[in-house]
C-alpha cells in the first residue's frame, strides 16, 4: 500500500500502475502474434513475415519505453478548493476543476486492475455530465474509497457553481435568489394589477 492521500500534496498512481501497463502490452502482443503475424507466416512469404514481425517489435519497444515515462509525468493534486492534474510524455495536459463543480466521483475497475488491486476514479463536473467520458480521471488508486471519500468531503458544504457561457462564474446564496425571484413575482403583479384598472 502506498502512503496515504491528503490535501495539499501531490500524488502519483501506485506503482503497480506501471506493471498493470506492461501487463496490458504483454497481451495485446501475444493477441498481435496469434491473429496478424501467425496468418501472415502461412502465407509463405518471407518478406511480408520481416515486414510484420518487424512493425510489431518496433511498436512494443516504443510503447515498453512509453510506459516509465508516462507514469513519471503523472502528478495530481488536491488542494482546500480544487483538483488539479499534469501528464503526458510528449504531448503535456494540465486540468483544474474546482470543487464546487464537482457533481459526482465513479469508482471503475476491469478484471485486470483487480489482480493489481487498483482502480480509476472518474470525476464528473456540471460543464461535463453530458459528455461520454470523465472531465478528470484519476487512474491506479489503491484505496479509491477513501480518496473518493477525501474528494466529496470536499465537495459537501460548498455551493454548486452554474455553468455560464461567458465571464465569471458567480454563486448566489439562497436568499439572495429567493429575494430576487419573489422581487420578479411582486413586479409582475403590480403591472397585472395596474392592466386591470
Amino acid at each position: 500500500m502506498t502512503d496515504s492521500i491528503t490535501i495539499g500534496e501531490d500524488f502519483k498512481p501506485a506503482p503497480q500502475f506501471k506493471t498493470y501497463y506492461f501487463l496490458y502490452l504483454f497481451l495485446t502482443t501475444l493477441l498481435a502474434a496469434a491473429f496478424i503475424l501467425f496468418p501472415v507466416s502461412l502465407a509463405g512469404e518471407p518478406i511480408l513475415n520481416t515486414l510484420f514481425a518487424g512493425g510489431l517489435i518496433a511498436v512494443v519497444v516504443f510503447i515498453a519505453v512509453w510506459i516509465p515515462l508516462y507514469y513519471r509525468s503523472v502528478v495530481y493534486h488536491l488542494s482546500g478548493t480544487e483538483m488539479t492534474w499534469k501528464r503526458g510524455v510528449w504531448f503535456r495536459g494540465t486540468g483544474i476543476v474546482p470543487y464546487n463543480r464537482i457533481t459526482n466521483v465513479d469508482i471503475v475497475q476491469g478484471p485486470l486492475m483487480r489482480v493489481f488491486g487498483i482502480s480509476d476514479l472518474r470525476i464528473q463536473t456540471a460543464g461535463y455530465s453530458a459528455q461520454a467520458q470523465a472531465e478528470i480521471r484519476i487512474q491506479g488508486v489503491e484505496e479509491p474509497e477513501e480518496v473518493r471519500e477525501l474528494i466529496m468531503a470536499q465537495v459537501r458544504g460548498r455551493p454548486p457553481v452554474a455553468a455560464t457561457t461567458g465571464g465569471e462564474e458567480t454563486v448566489a446564496a439562497p436568499e439572495d435568489a429567493v429575494l430576487a425571484e419573489l422581487q420578479a413575482i411582486r413586479r409582475v403583479l403590480e403591472r397585472m394589477a395596474e392592466k386591470k384598472e
